[in-house]
Order: structure tokens, then sequence, then C-alpha cells
């Protein structure tokens, strides 16, 4: 399950890469699994978005069981707002400013990586 703002049309990136995960670790799961919340009053009432974050957010639960249904992993994490996004862009370009002419694609693991965010 991932909750968004309701502008939000598309299946998070996140919810993307953390499933990409769960396949390279032989987990069945597709993403015509994952349930997308983007109406405020089930974000408020089930998944527990403070109101005050329904324009800006990111919530996302994975509940995953094995094949005998004798265990399960419950998996979640959770936005709310947007400024860590705008911090994570200054911390991505000092990042690369420090980087100079190197020709490469990076992403923001490579970022966090490097341990110098402020």
């Amino acid at each position: 399950m991932e909750s968004h703002q309701a502008s939000k049309l598309d299946i998070s990136g996140t919810a993307k890469a953390v499933i990409s995960c769960f396949q390279k670790l032989g987990v069945s799961f597709e993403l015509d699994q994952i349930q997308q919340i983007r109406d405020p009053k089930q974000q408020v009432e089930m998944v527990g978005v403070p109101e005050e974050y329904l324009n800006g957010h990111a919530f996302h639960m994975y509940h995953l069981t094995s094949p005998d249904e004798q265990v399960s992993f419950e998996f979640q994490h959770n936005v709310c707002g947007r400024s860590i996004y705008a911090e994570g862009t200054v911390d991505a370009t000092i990042f690369l400013a420090k980087k100079g002419a190197e020709q490469r694609i990076y992403n923001m693991i490579d970022v966090l990586r490097e341990g110098n965010m402020r």
C-alpha cells in the first residue's frame, strides 16, 4: 500500500524500488499488487496521515507472508511534508559539485553513501 497526495497519479518510484529489491530476493510481488490510496478521507482514517500533511506526504506499507502463512514481515516508511525532498536536492547538488568533471550517472544512494548531508 502506498499513500501520496491526491495529485500524484502514478505509483511512486520508492514503491517500485522496494518491490524490485523484494523481487531480487525471490519474493513474488508485482506492481499491480500495490494499493494506491489517494482519497484524503481514507488517508486520514485508514493510513493515519496527519491532516496537515494531506497535500504533501509519502506513506508506504509492505506486507509479505510466507507460502505456508506461518511467517509475516511488515515494512513501513512514512514522510510527512516535502522539505526533506528539497534538502535532498541541495545535498545532491553539493555532492555533484564536489565531483567536478567526473562523467558518470549517480543516484541518491551514492549521495547517502558519501555521508556528507547537511
